[in-house]
């Protein structure tokens, strides 16, 4: 979502030098020298840049956030219950009456529902309880000099300095996430001068303070994602015996008409709405979890956040602010992998044949479907699901498996 930039040749190699090692206080200090030149370069007020640039700090917390990799795999039944809670529904409920009016002049305005705008809210800052504490300056500053992203974090940092160069923030207030996400809607500074707006017409575009601005952007933004006005996100489905998951993905779009005519339908056994719409199938736990039927605005919700568990939880919270009730099927917990064990399961695929792609211990869409092809020439449920006889079959739980007598394995289950 950054606009174009060109970064200076200085910046560029020192980014690739300071990423080979840990980055030391004197590193920072020449690579914001970089930063002030290329701010001015940029058109950034030179005042603005020779002022707040060699203020910066180094924030090595940052670094270790921005460099640490989940040592174990998280499956969506975690993912799931640790967003859609009881108590963030009920919050969002409330909240929705208290600021009725304001979601009905937003929702007039852009065409997104309140229930929605409530999700996003509630999903990124816990409806404002906590944005972030960390000097974004510092963070996106210490990001491009760290070197692993530097030419993104230099773009950011220029536009957040456009930010306060444009008075919509003061540097002491702008905090936000370690990474630079900002307000009450977690806006990188590229998002934020593309989308956000005054939604209080008080002449300033603050995300941080005014809960019009913040629900107005964040409103914009879908808009311009290409929120489809009277749609819905997707909903959950119930499969019948013998289904081919062969089918699920969003790499699999297809007329409502299509799923009707194999027995796809309500949860409560009815059969889908006749309706001129495409919807993928995604099982996310497998064959005994919960299916949903997404549609396209489940693809713009995902415009704003890549992961399809992030687009259902907005969904799933949506729903349940607006009075849904419960899934009918509860998200499956999936065996707890170590990273290498991931590693392993899709280097055992790509030996096989089954084509998982790179080998890097995601257990993203591809390697979910080399699973399935896999899953299905054993005759198990071809759903992607890496549940336990699945891995088994590949060898992946086997030394949990061959444990000796008296050693404890390593724990299957995600933790709840």
């Amino acid at each position: 979502m950054s606009r174009p930039f060109f970064i200076t040749m200085p910046v560029l190699l020192f980014g690739l030098i300071t990423g080979a090692h840990a980055l030391e206080q004197e590193d920072f200090r020449a690579c914001l020298g970089e930063l002030e030149q290329k701010a001015i370069e940029d058109g950034i007020d030179p005042q603005l840049a020779r002022q707040r640039i060699p203020a910066l700090t180094l924030q090595t917390k940052v670094v270790e956030l921005d460099r640490k990799q989940p040592e174990f795999t998280s499956s969506f039944a975690d993912y799931y219950g640790r967003r859609v809670t009881a108590q963030r529904i009920k919050q969002g409920r409330e909240l929705g009456r208290q600021h009725a009016e304001l979601l009905a002049k937003v929702e007039a305005e852009y065409g997104v529902p309140a229930a929605y705008l409530l999700a996003f809210w509630g999903l990124e800052t816990n409806y404002g309880g906590f944005y972030g504490n960390t000097p974004v300056l510092d963070a996106l500053a210490t990001l491009a000099c760290e070197g692993r992203r530097g030419a993104f974090f230099t773009a950011e940092l220029m536009n957040a300095l456009r930010i306060v160069e444009e008075g919509a923030i003061t540097v002491p207030q702008m905090e936000g996430s370690w990474a630079g996400a900002m307000g009450h809607v977690q806006f990188m500074p590229s998002t934020f001068l593309r989308y956000a707006v005054d939604g209080d017409g008080d002449g300033r575009r603050d995300l941080w303070h005014s809960l019009p601005d913040a629900l107005s952007s964040a409103a914009n933004f879908l808009n311009a994602l290409g929120w489809r006005t009277g749609e819905r996100w997707g909903r959950e489905v119930s499969l019948p015996d013998q289904f081919d998951y062969g089918l699920a993905g969003l790499g699999e779009s297809w007329p409502l008409s299509y799923w009707r005519e194999r027995n796809v339908r309500l949860p409560n056994g009815q059969p889908l709405p006749e309706a001129p719409m495409n919807a993928s199938l995604l099982v996310p736990s497998g064959a005994h979890g919960p299916a949903f039927l997404v549609y396209e605005n489940f693809r713009v919700i995902m415009g704003w956040n890549r992961s399809e568990a992030y687009a259902l939880a907005v969904g799933r919270l949506a729903d349940r602010i607006n009075g849904a009730g419960e899934l009918s099927r509860a998200p499956v917990p999936a065996p707890r992998l170590h990273r290498d064990q991931v590693k392993a399961l899709q280097a055992r695929l790509n030996a096989d044949g089954f084509k998982a792609g790179s080998e890097d211990g995601l257990l993203g869409p591809g390697t979910r479907a080399a699973l399935g092809r896999f899953q299905q020439q054993q005759g198990l449920p071809a759903d992607g699901f890496p549940d336990e006889a699945s891995l088994k079959a590949l060898g992946i739980l086997k030394e949990e498996a061959e444990a000796k007598p008296g050693e404890s394995p390593r724990p299957q289950q995600a933790p709840r």
